[in-house]
Parts: structure tokens; C-alpha cells; sequence
């Protein structure tokens, strides 16, 4: 187990994020992308899994895996080429030998561990996956909570558009289209549209900043035609 300087308090909440290591990319394909969704929800468990053996074994879908008591809430989530964003709150601290440790060390322990022994079984490499300790920022006020959602689910306008922050966007039809195509996040969960990934957010114990799918739209429309 890796221990934190920083501590993770439960109630508050914590943007998480990590890469590959030394930039490399960790997901290649949507296989990839697609394990990596359904360790985000069995990793966040109490229990123990296998997923060969509980999930591929038993031949039912990772989403309807009975995993118990959630570990962290997850608010928001998107992945890219050779990272990956979080938005998490703990929901409680675990004992281990006596000793209190966060809940969400241990989730994100277990997800990146999982995945990088999918990872390197896979593409027949052995060494690190990841750079490092994921990194963790603490958000402290209303204004830079309800930014982190937004700059979660803005991420993927870095694929087609690396500069968009930088610079106007100029089609921003295109822009808003992507993002509704884009799968890799949770921006579809806040669109109302119904999926089995959707069952990896927990928002009740975020602020609900959007109640219905038109705040939403609304909120990344600002956010994408800011500078014009």
C-alpha cells in the first residue's frame, strides 16, 4: 500500500487523475477502454474480485456484479489516450492492521492494479503501467467543484482539438457533436442517457448542480463558446 502525505477526508471531495507511464499510452482500443469502465465499478467494493473468475467465469455482465458497500462515490469520470480523470468523494475509512486508511487509496490502488495486470498480460509487457502515486487535488469551494465537472467531461475536445482552450473554437456544432459520440466519460450519464457505465456514478453526495439534462447542455455550451 502506498500512504498519502496529504489526507483524503471523507466527506470532501478529491480530482483524481493518472498517466501512463512516461506518457505512453494505456488504453489502445476500445477493449481496452471497455475493461477499464468495468474495473471502475467492481474495484469499487469492499470485496475482493476476480474478474476472470466472478465476471468471465460466471459468464453475467461486470455491471451486474453484485459488489456490496461502494468504497469511494464516484461524481464524474472520462478516459484518454494515456490518462485518465476522477472525481471522487470517500465515503468512509477502512482499518487495515489497526491503522486508518482511505478509501480512496485503496479503490484506486485496486483499479490500477487490476488494469495493469490486464495490460501487460495483454500486450505481453511486463514493468509499470503508470507513472506513479495517482495525483489528487482537493476542491475547496463551490466554483472549483462545479469546474472540475466540466473540465472532466471538456477533456476528449483535446482529441480533435488540442489547442480548444487556447484558441476559438470554430465549429462549435462539431465540437458539441463529439462530445455527445463520446463514450469514454460520463458526460452521457449527465445527458439522461440511459447505460449500464451510468451504474459507476454515485452523485448523491455531490452538489447537484444539474438537475435535468438542459442545465447540463448548458453548462458545456458556455464552457465550449467561451472566448467568442
Amino acid at each position: 500500500m502506498t500512504y498519502r502525505k496529504e489526507a483524503l477526508v471523507e466527506g470532501e471531495y478529491y480530482h483524481i487523475y493518472n498517466r501512463g507511464n512516461s506518457k505512453q499510452n494505456i488504453f489502445t482500443d476500445d477493449l481496452d477502454r471497455d475493461r477499464f469502465t468495468k474495473l471502475l465499478y467492481l474495484c469499487n467494493s469492499e470485496k475482493s474480485i476476480n474478474f476472470r473468475d466472478d465476471i468471465v467465469g460466471k459468464k453475467i455482465d461486470a455491471f451486474d456484479f453484485n459488489r456490496g458497500e461502494e468504497l469511494v462515490s464516484i461524481g464524474a469520470w472520462v478516459l484518454m489516450p494515456n490518462h485518465f480523470h476522477l472525481y471522487i468523494s470517500p465515503r468512509r475509512r477502512l482499518g487495515d492492521l489497526g491503522e486508518e486508511t482511505n478509501s480512496i487509496s485503496v479503490f484506486v490502488q485496486k483499479l490500477c492494479t487490476s488494469y495493469s495486470m490486464y495490460f501487460n498480460k495483454k500486450y505481453k509487457r511486463t514493468g509499470k503501467l503508470f507513472e506513479g502515486p495517482f495525483k489528487a487535488v482537493h476542491t475547496k469551494n463551490d466554483v472549483q467543484s462545479k469546474y472540475i465537472f466540466s473540465y472532466i467531461h471538456l477533456n476528449p475536445l483535446k482529441l480533435i482539438d488540442p489547442l480548444w482552450k487556447e484558441k476559438e473554437i470554430r465549429n462549435v456544432k462539431k465540437s458539441i457533436e463529439f462530445l455527445n459520440k463520446y463514450e469514454w466519460s460520463s458526460y452521457l450519464d449527465f445527458r439522461k442517457i440511459k447505460r449500464l457505465r451510468g451504474r459507476i456514478l454515485n452523485l448523491k453526495v455531490f452538489p447537484q448542480y444539474f438537475l435535468d439534462k438542459e442545465i447540463f447542455d448548458k453548462e458545456i455550451f458556455d464552457w465550449v463558446t467561451f472566448n467568442k
